[in-house]
């Protein structure tokens, strides 16, 4: 078994919250549509699936606090490069 951390945002009316929830998997495998709904229903999110390529998620009462979730990152902790433009530019002051 994997872990996966799943990065997503949550857009209210008047902001955007950053979260995370958590998944099991086996390895090599990506979440399903049912690993996701699940996590985000024991997260108190009843949503469904808006768009799956854009990993989008609707709540299924339009009374909703909230007006869509979007999945950001699946991390499964595989290393990965992100350049750091801040350190990358004191670098170059430096040198």
């Amino acid at each position: 078994m994997l872990e996966c951390i799943v990065h997503f945002e949550v857009k209210h009316k008047a902001e955007v919250k950053q979260l995370r929830g958590i998944i099991f998997i086996d390895d090599k495998q990506q979440p399903g549509d049912d690993e996701l709904l699940e996590m985000f229903r024991d997260m108190n999110y009843n949503v469904t699936i808006a768009d799956r390529d854009l990993l989008l998620f609707k709540p299924v009462d339009p009374a909703s606090e909230y007006t869509s979730i979007r999945i950001t990152e699946l991390d499964k902790g595989e290393e990965r490069y992100t350049e750091d433009r801040d350190l990358k530019s004191i670098l170059s002051n430096l040198l």
